[in-house]
This record gives C-alpha cells, sequence and structure tokens, in this order.
C-alpha cells in the first residue's frame, strides 16, 4: 500500500494537495444546494454561512464565485448571491437533451461488449446506496448523476459523453428538484435507488428496447407529471 507522510508525500514521490478552504466551502454549499437545504431562489446569507462553514467573508465569496461558474448560484450587485432557478422551458430542454443522449448511449451501448464499463454504473450505485441509508440528498444527487453518467459511457463514445459532462450543473439542479418532488409524493430514498438498480439489472440483461422503455418513465419528468410519475418507476 501507497503510504503519505505528514506533508503530503507519497511514497513514490508524488504529492498530493490537501482541497483549498474555498473547495471545501464550495462542495459544502453545493451538497446544501442539492439536498434542497437552500430553495431555488433563495438568498444565501453569507453572515449566516460563515457561520455556519466556519470561514470568513473573502474564502466564502470566492466559493460562492466558483458556484455562480457552474450555473448554481447567481450573484448580482447590491444584492448578493441567491440559489439559481430553472424555468419551465429549462427543464423541458434539459430533460429533452438528457433523455435524446441517454437514448443514443443505449442504442449504441446495450447489449455491453465490454462487461468492464459496468464497474463504473456498480460503483456509483453502491454510493447512491449508502447516501440513501444516511439520508444523505446531496450526495445521492451527485452520485445520481455519476450513475446516468457511466450508463452513457457503456456507448464507449467520447464525444458523447463530452456533451452529457457539458450540461452536468444544470441536469444536477433536475435531479435535485426530481428527488424532492419524489420524495414527497411517491417514494422514500431507498425505493429511488432501487429504481436505478433495477434499470442497471436491465442494461445487464441486454435487451435495449426494455431499458429505453424503463428510463421512458425514469427521469425529471415525475416533477413535471406528478400522475404519471407515480404509477411509473
Amino acid at each position: 500500500m501507497t503510504s503519505v507522510d505528514a506533508a503530503g508525500q507519497i511514497g513514490s514521490g508524488e504529492r498530493i494537495d490537501p482541497p483549498s478552504l474555498v473547495a471545501l466551502a464550495a462542495e459544502s454549499i453545493r451538497k446544501m444546494i442539492l439536498s434542497g437545504a437552500y430553495a431555488p431562489g433563495e438568498r444565501l446569507i453569507e453572515e449566516r454561512l460563515t457561520e455556519q462553514l466556519g470561514i470568513s467573508r473573502p474564502p466564502l465569496r470566492e466559493a460562492l464565485r466558483l458556484l455562480q461558474n457552474d450555473g448554481l448560484v447567481v450573484t448580482r450587485p447590491r444584492y448578493g448571491s441567491t440559489v439559481a432557478t430553472l424555468t419551465d422551458q429549462d427543464v423541458f430542454e434539459i430533460l429533452t437533451l438528457r433523455t435524446g443522449l441517454e437514448r443514443m448511449a443505449v442504442e449504441l451501448g446495450v447489449p455491453v461488449q465490454d462487461r468492464s464499463r459496468l464497474a463504473a454504473c456498480h460503483a456509483a450505485l453502491e454510493r447512491m446506496e449508502r447516501n440513501a441509508r444516511d439520508e444523505d440528498r446531496g450526495s445521492l444527487v451527485e452520485n445520481g448523476y455519476t450513475f446516468h453518467a457511466s450508463i452513457v459511457g457503456l456507448a464507449g463514445h467520447r464525444r458523447l459523453s463530452e456533451i452529457y459532462r457539458s450540461v452536468q450543473q444544470q441536469m444536477l439542479l433536475c435531479m435535485s428538484r426530481n428527488l424532492d418532488a419524489r420524495e414527497k409524493h411517491y417514494e422514500n430514498l431507498v425505493e429511488h435507488v432501487r429504481r436505478h438498480r433495477y434499470l442497471l439489472e436491465l442494461i445487464e440483461a441486454g435487451d435495449p428496447q426494455a431499458v429505453l422503455a424503463e428510463l421512458a418513465v425514469h427521469g425529471e419528468r415525475s416533477f413535471a407529471e406528478p400522475h404519471d410519475a407515480e404509477h411509473g418507476r
């Protein structure tokens, strides 16, 4: 096993730099947004966040700037920062883009020819199961995205995966809203993850049409069409 000394030096001579205070603050706020602790459009009060995170204003503001670059936060002069919101048109565009990309990935990647690619799917799913047990909603949303990105990766299509990653932050906002709506009306966190395990079982069975049929009732449309979601997966 490779050892790391007190200075962060790995035995092989490679150095690992610890996360910066700004990066840690940005990740904490990201988790709060994705978990629903801060609602879309809600103001991010600097005084409250500095106290909650135990940091001063300069690193907090830099963290908020990073989140603004990611599209999760909107900052306006003399008003401060708020959680980004998605219009109905935003949701429609993100959902239809995600659906099209995942459909293409399934058509190209199922049945799975390179079974080693499934390892990433299983790893993400295991993290989701742990997040559900811990009721860690922010991490569950992030690992849910990773799970779907790993399905796209089954196609072995580099440009397809790059396009999927290019709208990651917007998808995360959609998936956060979806998780909140489903948990309130249809399913608990464990059931939410169980749907993803079922989807992976269909992928491993190798029937692309069954996978596409499951994906058709699987995604974010639940918060736009609650009646349909109640009777779907």
